[in-house]
């Protein structure tokens, strides 16, 4: 156990009292606390899982893009995707719910 005439004979010395002050400065008191680093590192990790999704889609849009070099291609998935139609057509979309 800890006698506290010991912690108070310490905390007497400048050179314990210094560092100590120190470290509650720079761990809970500066512009870069470690709550600060701690929220940093978890929006990193948000941004990270962000950039695998952006990038999967991406990937599908270049896919995409390379089957549209052919007419027959553009043509299906204009009709398909964004339901484009010949003037003398009617469109009728089905839903399940």
């Amino acid at each position: 156990m800890i006698n506290p005439t010991w912690i108070k004979t310490k905390l007497k010395n400048k050179f314990v009292l210094t560092s100590l002050i120190f470290f509650v400065y720079v761990l809970f008191l500066d512009d870069v606390d470690i709550f600060m680093i701690y929220s940093q590192n978890k929006k990193l990790s948000q941004l990270n899982a962000s950039k695998v999704e952006v990038n999967e889609k991406l990937q599908t849009v270049r896919t995409t893009l390379k089957q549209l070099k052919y007419p027959s291609e553009l043509e299906s998935f204009a009709r398909e995707e964004k339901l484009f139609k010949k003037d003398d057509e009617d469109i009728f979309v089905i839903t399940y719910e």
